[in-house]
Formats: C-alpha cells, sequence, structure tokens
C-alpha cells in the first residue's frame, strides 16, 4: 500500500527516545540494536485467551484499536466526546454508536490530542510498523486507513497466531479471575500450537469483600472445589485447590491489584467473623481493608508452598467517577493513582515472607514518590522483593526515566524484573516493548558516556532487562510448552 507516498514513514523516527547528544546517542543505538531483536516476553498482561484459542480474524478497526483500549478513549472523554460516541459498550442498556467507520472516523479527527503521549507512539508504531500504513492519520485519511486496516484483518496474516509469533512472543501471560474456567487456555493447550499463552491467577473477585462478584463468586468457588467456603478452613482450602488448577493450566504467578499496600496477620476468629460479614455483604470498609490485608499474607504464604510468583499492584483509587461507572462499568479510565505506604504497609507481609530467598513478590506501585523512598529501599533489603517496572499512568518515556533514575542507585538493576506491557491492546505489545528497550538503551548510553559503567557491562544489563529477568523472575524459564 503507498499512501502519499512523498511522506513514507518519516514520523516514526529511527532515533526516537536516543539523546539529542550525538555522543549518547551513538551509544544508545549500539546498545538497542543488540537487544532489538530479542523475543519479547510478556509475563504480565489482560488481552483476550480466545483470540489465541479460536484463531479467528479480529473485528473492524474501531473494535480492535479504539474500543477496548482505555488509554485511548480516555483522552478523547477528557476533551468532551462521550464514550457512547465511541461505542464503548454499556452495562445499563444506554445506545451507543454502532458504526464503526464514524467512531474511526472521530477518533482520527481528534488524533492530535495525543500528541506528547505515549499512546501517539504506540498507535503509530502500530499503524507503521505492523499495519503497513505509511500516512499519518487525520481526518483526512481517516476513510483510507480504514479500509486498509479492514483489508489487512481479513488476511490470514493478521489472524491472532500468526501476529503471535511475528512479534517474536516467546511467552505472554492473560489474567483471568479465581474463578474462570479457563476452557480457552485449555483449547490453546491441547491444539499443538507452540505458542506459549499462559494465564495468572488473580483472586481478587474472593479475597476482595468490595469486589462486585464476591458474595456470587464465593459460592461458586465452593461449588468448583468441594469446600465449604463460609468457613475458614474450607474458603482458604478451596484457594489453594483453584491456586493448583491455574498452576496445572500452566500459570507461574498470582495477581494482587489492592488499593492500598496494607497488611496484617489476624487470628483465625478474627478471619471467620471477617468472612462471615463478608459473605452477607455488611463488611465496613475498615473491615474489608483488615480482610484484604490479611488475605495478602495467607496467599503469600500459599507462594511459599506452591512457588506462583506474587505480584501486587497498588496505588489505584478505582472507578473515580462514578458517572461513567454506573453507565459503562469499570475499567473505564476513570481510575486514579494515589498515595502509597509502603514500608508500614508491606512490613506484616516482609516479616512473614520477606526473608525467604525462594519467594518472589514483585511490587507495582501509581506512588512514584515512594519509588526512591520506600520501594528501592526495601527491595535493596528483602531477598523476596522485586520491583515491578513503571505501570500503567508510568509506562511512557518519562515514567520510565523517572524509575530508573529513582531506584537504581539503591535497588540497582538486578532486584528489577524487566518489563511487562500490561495492556489489553494486542497491537501495542510490540510497540510498547519497543519503548522499553529504547528508554532503557538510552539510560544506559548515559551511564557509558559518565563512565559510570564500560559498554560491556551495559550490554550485558540491557540484555538482562529485555530477557534474562523477566524470565528468571516469572520463572519461565523452568517451564517450557510442548505441543
Amino acid at each position: 500500500m503507498t499512501i502519499a507516498s512523498n511522506i513514507g514513514k518519516a514520523h516514526l523516527h529511527p532515533d526516537r527516545l536516543f539523546s539529542a547528544d550525538t555522543n549518547i546517542r551513538a551509544v544508545a543505538r549500539e546498545i538497542y540494536n543488540s537487544i532489538q531483536g530479542l523475543p519479547i516476553i510478556s509475563p504480565h498482561g489482560h488481552t483476550d485467551p480466545r483470540w489465541y484459542a479460536e484463531n479467528k480474524r479480529f473485528d473492524n478497526p474501531a473494535a480492535f484499536l479504539v474500543i477496548p483500549d482505555h488509554y485511548v478513549f480516555r483522552m478523547l472523554y477528557s476533551q468532551g466526546i462521550e464514550l457512547e460516541e465511541l461505542g464503548i459498550p454499556s452495562v445499563d442498556g444506554t445506545p451507543v454508536e454502532q458504526d464503526p467507520r464514524k467512531i474511526w472516523r472521530l477518533f482520527a479527527k481528534n488524533f492530535h490530542l495525543y500528541r506528547g503521549t505515549p499512546t501517539k507512539l504506540w498507535m503509530t508504531h502500530s499503524l507503521s510498523e505492523v499495519l503497513g500504513v505509511d500516512e499519518p492519520l487525520c481526518e483526512a485519511s481517516a476513510d483510507r486507513i480504514y479500509d486498509h486496516i479492514e483489508a489487512c484483518l481479513a488476511s490470514d496474516a493478521f489472524l491472532p497466531r500468526t501476529l503471535f509469533e511475528k512479534f517474536n512472543i516467546e511467552a505472554l501471560a492473560t489474567t483471568e479471575f479465581a474463578v474462570d474456567t479457563l476452557e480457552h487456555h485449555k483449547t490453546i493447550n491441547s491444539s499443538g500450537w507452540r505458542g506459549r499463552v499462559i494465564t495468572t491467577f488473580r483472586p481478587d473477585d474472593i479475597t476482595n469483600p468490595q469486589h462486585p462478584l464476591f458474595q456470587t463468586n464465593i459460592k461458586i468457588l465452593g461449588e468448583q472445589t468441594g469446600e465449604e467456603t463460609s468457613r475458614w478452613t474450607g474458603y482458604l482450602e478451596a484457594i489453594r485447590k483453584r491456586r493448583a488448577f491455574f498452576k496445572e493450566m500452566g500459570a507461574t504467578a498470582t495477581d494482587h491489584g489492592f488499593p492500598t499496600a496494607f497488611t496484617t496477620i489476624l487470628t483465625e476468629t478474627q478471619c471467620q467473623n471477617l468472612l462471615t460479614k463478608a459473605i452477607a455483604g455488611v463488611c465496613t470498609p475498615e473491615e474489608a481493608e483488615l480482610f484484604r490485608g490479611h488475605m495478602l499474607v495467607e496467599n503469600a504464604r500459599m507462594s511459599c508452598d506452591d512457588g506462583l510468583v506474587m505480584q501486587i499492584h497498588v496505588g489505584c483509587y478505582r472507578n473515580h467517577n462514578p458517572l461513567i461507572y454506573k453507565h459503562f462499568g469499570q475499567d473505564k479510565g476513570c481510575d486514579i493513582p494515589t498515595r502509597i505506604d509502603f514500608v508500614n504497609g508491606f512490613r506484616p507481609l516482609l516479616n512473614e515472607v520477606g526473608n525467604n530467598p525462594n519467594m518472589t513478590i514483585i511490587a507495582f506501585s501509581l506512588d512514584e514518590s515512594s519509588y526512591s523512598r520506600e520501594i528501592a529501599p526495601l527491595a535493596g533489603h528483602y531477598p523476596a522483593l522485586k520491583i515491578g517496572p513503571a505501570w500503567w499512568f508510568h509506562d511512557s518515556p518519562e515514567g520510565m526515566k523517572r524509575y530508573r533514575r529513582q531506584i537504581t542507585e539503591t535497588a540497582g538493576f538486578y532486584n528489577t524484573v524487566g518489563f511487562n506491557d500490561d495492556t489489553r491492546a494486542f497491537l501495542s505489545i510490540p510497540a510498547r516493548h519497543d519503548v522499553a528497550r529504547r528508554v532503557d538503551s538510552n539510560f544506559l548510553a548515559h551511564y557509558v558516556c559518565e563512565h559510570l559503567l564500560t559498554l560491556e557491562e551495559a550490554l550485558d544489563i540491557a540484555h538482562d532487562l529485555t530477557y534474562t529477568l523477566p524470565r528468571k523472575a516469572y520463572k519461565l524459564d523452568t517451564q517450557v510448552k510442548t505441543p
């Protein structure tokens, strides 16, 4: 396809994210070139396992690139564009736009709003490098680009498994709640396809009394495991059984997404009382916090037994906008970062398992102020604790730079776990990893030019950050999928 061939792909510059200093840029290029072609390790994300199980063509361009991506529609909403206009499905029956071409035109008309954001980088990379679009997206080009993408999606070259292999993804983890039947993962595992797609155990739906499905899923949990989940001992045994099931299906990690880093250790009597209230739906917010805090410790104890890596994502005020939550549900771009106290919050958890060198806890924070003050010093001491990459709002070039600057002097490079893309947008996976590789290459180039590292050391570190550390941290080097 040749669209406005005089423009070409100059809008995706080969030296993007490298320093303007020519000496640093030259070193950054050399480091980046050494890691550019390494396989993608994607150990934490939210793509739909149905895609890889069924291997059917993706829907239209709007359904593929706009509707599922909260990074995309939250910016448009901030500029007064209603989610109904973007075809975002409602939960209360509110009519929404059904014409994908109209949605795409609206997105293209407003694409300039993303200037300076990581979304602009990811989307431009997806359009140019994956879809072969060589014209900037705007109102005038919207229909031409839509038709081109539609033709791509109709071809076998853009089937999910084909793209997975084209992207050079060695391993990809999705994330499923505790009572998920994992039917799509069963299909993938029995299909004979060599692509490695594994699940991740996320028990928030059965460990957070404020989760909207808590009471329903506690009942399902009992039915699935044959345990009396209204009894504390039966409840814990049911969770162990579900963890074992997820591990049998390929999981190497768990994931826990709570508002704060609070942890605590309660007595069995206290736990039973809280569980009874939670099932009855009468927990106060303070009691829900106590329950969550204790369940983080319980799940850490289970990880010591079954070896699953423990991810903890904290620091987010979920569904801050009640109007959007009411009409469209959760994960609709209105989650906001909050302040977090890791030092006091994590102390009971780390007292329990932090000194265990066989335990791995990966902490993610949306509170950047905690990086140098709390997370780096904690991870620089406790053998079990590692620092997750810059996450969500900070999964951006500047956010990654701040992350490295704030943690490296105290925690080094080897108390981190590389990069993970944490995305629902499949086409953005290679784009996000490319951004991370470029930012890390540029960061290391500064160290080389300031004579803090040799070039050989920087090349080793770059390889480890890109490939070795995520494979090791998520235990992906110990399990190999066979057809």
